[in-house]
């Protein structure tokens, strides 16, 4: 197939797979946001400086547990897309900036 014959079914699965992408990209940032402020309230952790070695790197498990909860909207998104896009652009439109009001926020308070 060329260029010029790209069918409106190749259309609708790229604004489905934009779309989730970008869900995917949503969700693990706020998720990332959240998962680190509630750690830092409930768990101390000790100073990266005075640390030499650690099994566990907090900042690693928040950013794969965000990546996989992330994928796993991304792949509702994908499903709810088929059905009413323009619904699911409007709400992450309207989920992006909070997303990443979010981040902002955790970096700035919880750095």
């Amino acid at each position: 197939m060329s260029d010029g014959d790209a069918t409106v079914s190749d259309g609708a699965w790229r604004l489905r797979a934009a779309l989730a992408v970008i869900a995917w990209c949503t969700v693990a940032m706020g998720l990332y946001a959240i998962v680190r402020v509630a750690q830092s309230l409930i768990f101390v952790e000790p100073d990266p400086a005075l640390v030499i070695w650690s099994e566990h790197a907090g900042f690693f498990w928040r950013t794969w547990i965000a990546i996989y909860v992330g994928g796993m909207a991304a792949f509702i998104t994908w499903l709810l897309t088929g059905r009413d896009a323009p619904r699911v652009a409007s709400f992450l439109a309207r989920a992006l900036p909070v997303a990443a009001g979010m981040l902002a926020a955790q970096a700035l308070l919880v750095p």
